[in-house]
């Protein structure tokens, strides 16, 4: 046995190592005790760890996301492209289930953007969903009272009626996003996109058609890709959130945070949005069929 073998992988030179970061998951500036989310602050810590493997020729990131948080899905793509120039890393993006909408803008921060044949791919375009309750309170007799400074501060408020000039004012604001989104795609795709009018609706398709309509680079998995690239004895390496005592994620890393030690009036108060919340995330998933 050669001696080379006994040391650690980061130390042997016939050996590649490709830090992996798994960007799973819905994308929300904030997470709840019922669940951890994407946002800058949560894989911030974790990008920088991953990209600082000196001779690692590749940062690989694995993307799980229907999106979510238009901010945030921009914040981390900008801080993975900040990251890359800096590091001169290439980036490989591979998706597994979905990456649409935010989670595509995500995916658009690598040089390369693998699918599976079957996964979820593109709804490039923005949305806003809300309830109204105007009618259920005056069905039930509640008389709500708003008192403001500015003639916009109850802007499309759920307890009043809907008024034309507030949906109009959304749609502006939803076009100017939709605009910059479609400027990301159009600039990180260039000279890879097909002419088709559908890409830019919303519409989302599998791997395989995305690949037809150059949202993607290929088809595959990740790690017989990486060893096709970087050689058999590439190893893969999973970067991780660091815990601290007793598992705890430490400071920055937006997690589900446990229960024990935070029930009580806190807890309770917090409980009826996280559930909302919570439903709200369903629903990302399962306009995918996920």
């Amino acid at each position: 046995m050669k001696l080379t073998n006994l040391l650690p992988a980061r130390f042997r030179r016939d050996r590649v190592v490709i830090p992996v970061v798994r960007l799973h998951g819905a994308i929300m500036a904030q997470a709840t005790p019922f669940r951890s989310v994407l946002s800058l602050a949560a894989v911030a810590p974790v990008l920088d760890r991953a990209f600082q493997f000196k001779r690692a020729p590749a940062v690989a990131l694995s993307v799980n996301s229907p999106g979510g948080s238009a901010v945030q899905s921009r914040l981390i793509y900008s801080r993975i492209r900040e990251l890359a120039e800096r590091y001169d890393k290439q980036v490989l993006v591979f998706v597994e289930d979905v990456a649409a909408s935010g989670g595509y803008m995500i995916a658009l921060a690598g040089d390369e953007i693998i699918a599976d044949q079957t996964s979820i791919v593109g709804s490039i375009g923005v949305v806003a969903a809300m309830f109204g309750f105007d009618k259920a309170i005056t069905r039930i007799g509640i008389d709500r009272r708003v008192y403001t400074a500015g003639d916009n501060k109850v802007l499309l408020d759920p307890f009043q009626p809907e008024k034309p000039k507030d949906v109009d004012h959304l749609k502006g604001l939803q076009a100017d996003i939709h605009r910059i989104f479609i400027d990301m795609v159009r600039t990180r795709r260039a000279g890879r996109l097909a002419e088709d009018d559908t890409l830019f609706s919303g519409l989302f398709w599998t791997g395989s058609e995305a690949r037809r309509l150059g949202l993607v680079d290929g088809l595959g998995l990740m790690a017989p890709i990486i060893r096709s690239r970087f050689g058999d004895k590439a190893e893969m390496r999973l970067v991780q959130p660091r815990r601290g005592l007793f598992g705890r994620p430490q400071p920055g890393i937006s997690a589900a945070a446990p229960i024990a030690g935070e029930l009580g009036a806190g807890f309770a108060a917090a409980l009826p949005a996280a559930l909302i919340e919570a439903a709200e995330e369903r629903a990302l998933w399962a306009r995918f069929g996920l």
